[in-house]
């Protein structure tokens, strides 16, 4: 008896891949009976079906390799639950190594494996022999090995999640077409089907490479691209048996494992063939394209000297299918913004069976809590910003991502497509003056300077890098004269009504209700008392406030404001990112420079550190804001836009005789970690609460606004931390600290190192690092250790401090 479509539920999951299956379990699992899947055809129809079956948790991102390791340690207890097999083998995997950049790129993987319960390690060419006698392992440096890493079936990892999800009381509707979504005040409120509409209080689009063309329905992007992926299976090989590894040779583009008594061999060429329609047609189920040997053999020649059986053996079946890949190689996560209520998971990069369990358990707890269960932002749809609606810049990125998938991944690596796209007012005046630019969310930002006779470019290095001497002289120049900043790219928000202060209240965990030109550093809060966001609050006006945040969070931050505001509050929220430039002039002579341009008095009685003043420099209207992120003397100057070029050439001019000099981010990096301030999405996030971090001196709970968070401050209040972000010095060494760094305490790891960096002046490596115990982390128990960094497979000693390296009472910033 065939079922009644269903009409009403809490959530509806599109999608019938492992990714859709996996939530709908989870969410069942969770107790959230009142769940539909809908799949327009049949359960793995889509991407599914053909995926290669790795397992495999080597991931650059500790939080996607959490996820990973999740997803295999949840299959014993799916197939005991279910009485469904998986197909599962754990065989090993491996990645081989035919060069020192690459060795270096695992060594710095495996620590962070080890900063997060991953097991791995490096194996010698003959012991890579040993597991995969087939292999030619004569040009072989070593091989990173995760014991642990397997294969699976897709179908049948999926059948099972599908399985578990309807014991749990799920339900699962196939061959129906979803036609668009009902939404009301900003909330998705139902989908609409071929087969009847369905009222939700909540949706996700886990429909792999659909998921944008349904996202659009809806009025939001999913910045994806549906590309091809090629493998085949050859005849079957004498030697091969289900036991070997799935091997990996990013060196010469390919991978292997035992399919069937032959191999299956697939490839990511540098060069990648994307769908050449921005819409997949809806019956491109069960599909495979026509192999493309042209676009395959060219990158197929070196693999045979890896695995010289593939020139004596016939192939037996090809499979060129689509994939959906983003320019970051990272999947994509979330809520999207854009509607309230509507979720997606997708853009796997070809391995959402790896993950796929993984990522159904995080967005199942993030559609029930209403927040992500832990710091996922390396993940986050939020990550993205309006230039990832333009099809022909996503599709120049999303390809080069794709094809980037087996390079080398060195440190500080930047993408080259779409480039160059935001371009602050000084673009063409810097580039003119040595600047080596970086990118972020799409905005050119000068990393440093190249000095004459310099080549402008980086050189990628796992060392210290071709401008690690020349971001110390601009250090240098910020702590005994001078520097200028461009730092147009942060992204900045108004909040204005006659309710605009009572909304901050609401959501920021400083106190904000401060007089007209006072400046408020505070973090904003989930309700668990995890950062949220960290932000610089100045109220220009008794209903007018100017937020500033940093260039890759405005989207998101915009979005957590907008989801706490009080629906009745009499307040607008604006972005004004575009509308003001930002010259950040730091160092001690930043008086002497900005008083011969500026029309009013910048005394320290007139105008001291933390205030915000609006005031005329070189003819134009600047707000002046003065703090600083280096830990000197400054002033951010906020430009009208039109104005920036104009006051930029005054302050070059006033300041050559005080040594003023250009200086880029960089730079800003090793200051700021001398001075140990916290960068959101580095060192604190939603996993992280305010005493955690050391920001507990920026919390209020003198004001009576019971703001988000605050319960649960209240109750962390009581109690000691056990765990605590502290700052650690070691001596220089070749293999620089750049965060994931295992912490070891008289012997036992302890922690990981959030982010770090070298102190130029201070002439250290440094990291700010989390130490936990269970029985509370104290000063105590910070001091009165030994402690030493594991850097690249290498201990180092190391220092803690509980103060600031540099100027720990703040008096030159103060001054």
């Amino acid at each position: 008896m065939t079922s009644p479509f269903p009409t009403q539920a809490k959530f509806v999951i599109i999608g019938g891949g492992v990714i859709g299956c996996a939530t709908a379990y989870h969410l069942a699992k969770n107790g959230c009976r009142d769940v539909v899947l809908i799949e327009k055809a049949d359960l793995t129809s889509g991407t599914t079906w053909h995926a290669a079956g790795a397992v495999a948790q080597y991931r650059s991102d500790s939080n996607a390799m959490a996820l990973a390791k999740y997803a295999v340690d949840i299959i014993p207890e799916l197939e005991a639950e279910t009485e469904q097999q998986t197909g599962w083998r754990q065989t090993g995997g491996m990645r081989v190594a035919a060069t020192a950049e690459r060795r270096a790129e695992y060594a710095r993987t495996i620590t962070t494996a080890n900063s997060f319960g991953l097991e791995m390690g490096l194996i010698s060419p003959s012991e890579v022999k040993e597991y995969f006698p087939l292999m030619n392992v004569d040009d072989l440096d070593c091989a990173l090995y995760i014991p642990s890493d397997g294969l699976v079936s897709p179908t049948d990892l999926t059948n099972a999640l599908a399985k578990g999800a309807r014991k749990n009381g799920s339900k699962i509707v196939t061959d129906t077409t979803v036609t668009g979504f009902d939404i009301k005040d900003g909330r998705i409120t139902g989908v609409k089907t071929d087969k009847g509409d369905i009222k939700c209080e909540g949706a996700a689009l886990c429909a792999g490479i659909w998921s944008r063309q349904l996202a659009r329905m809806a009025g939001a992007n999913i910045p994806i691209l549906a590309s091809y992926h090629c493998y085949f299976i050859t005849e079957p090989i004498e030697g091969t048996h289900k036991g070997l590894p799935f091997i990996r040779d990013p060196d010469r583009w390919h991978y292997a494992r035992e399919e069937v008594g032959g191999l299956m061999v697939g490839q990511y060429e540098p060069n990648p063939v994307a769908f050449d329609q921005t819409d997949v047609p809806n019956d491109f189920v069960f599909h495979l394209a026509q192999e493309n040997i042209e676009q395959f053999s060219p990158w197929l020649e070196p693999f045979y000297h890896r695995l010289p059986v593939l020139q004596e053996v016939g192939i037996k079946t090809w499979f060129n299918g689509l994939e959906s890949f983003t320019e970051d190689q990272n999947p994509v996560l979330g809520e999207l913004p854009e509607v309230d209520g509507l979720f997606t998971a997708c853009g796997f990069n070809a391995y959402g069976v790896s993950v796929g369990a993984g990522f159904g358990m995080a967005l199942g707890e993030w559609m029930m809590n209403g927040e992500q269960p832990f710091d996922l932002w390396s993940l986050d749809v939020r990550r993205f910003s309006k230039m990832h609606g333009a099809e022909g810049h996503m599709r120049a990125r999303a390809l080069e991502g794709q094809g980037d998938h087996y390079q080398t991944h060195f440190p500080h690596k930047e993408r080259k497509a779409g480039r160059p796209l935001r371009r602050s007012a000084l673009y063409d005046r810097l580039a003119g003056r040595g600047a080596v630019f970086g990118e972020k969310i799409g905005w050119e930002r000068p990393n440093w300077f190249a000095p004459e006779g310099m080549e402008p470019r980086d050189e990628p290095s796992f060392g210290h890098a071709n401008w690690f001497s020349t971001v110390g002289d601009e250090c240098r120049a910020c702590r005994e004269q001078a520097v200028v900043f461009d730092q147009s790219s942060f992204a900045k928000l108004m909040v204005i009504g006659k309710d605009a202060e009572a909304t901050l209240q609401h959501i920021c965990a400083g106190n904000i209700a401060k007089a007209p030109g006072r400046t408020t550093y505070t973090q904003m809060l989930n309700d668990k008392g995890g950062i949220e966001a960290d932000v610089i609050v100045s109220r220009i006006s008794d209903n007018e406030f100017y937020l500033v945040t940093g260039t890759a969070f405005g989207l998101h931050d915009s979005h957590h404001i907008r989801r706490h505001m009080p629906k009745d509050a009499n307040a607008t929220l604006v972005d004004v990112t575009s509308a003001y430039g930002v010259l950040g002039l730091m160092g001690p002579r930043a008086r002497d420079i900005l008083s011969k341009i500026a029309e009013t008095d910048l005394s320290n009685e007139a105008f001291p550190f933390g205030h915000v003043r609006e005031f005329f420099v070189s003819g134009a209207p600047v707000r002046a804001l003065r703090l600083s992120f280096v830990g000197e003397l400054g002033w951010e100057l906020h430009i009208p836009t039109e104005y920036m070029a104009s006051v930029y050439d005054a302050m070059i001019e006033a300041g050559a005789e005080y040594g003023l000099r250009d200086a880029g981010y960089r730079a800003i990096d090793s200051l700021r970690l001398e001075k140990g301030y916290r960068v959101w999405s580095g060192d604190i996030g939603p996993s992280d609460n305010p005493f955690e971090a050391g920001l507990g001196f920026a919390v209020s709970f003198k004001k009576s606004e019971n703001y988000v968070g605050r319960d649960a401050l209240t109750a962390l209040r009581e109690t000691v931390p056990k765990r605590q972000l502290v700052t650690f010095s070691l001596e220089a060494t070749d293999w620089p600290v750049m965060g994931n760094e295992t912490i070891y305490r008289n012997g036992e790891q302890v922690g990981w190192i959030a982010t770090g960096g070298y102190g130029h002046t201070i002439e250290s490596a440094i990291g700010l690092g989390y130490v936990c115990n269970e029985g509370g982390v104290d000063d105590a128990f910070i001091m009165e250790g030994d402690y030493e960094l594991d850097v690249a497979m290498n201990r180092h000693s190391a220092k803690p401090h509980m103060v600031p390296l540099y100027d720990p009472n703040n008096e030159n910033l103060r001054d």
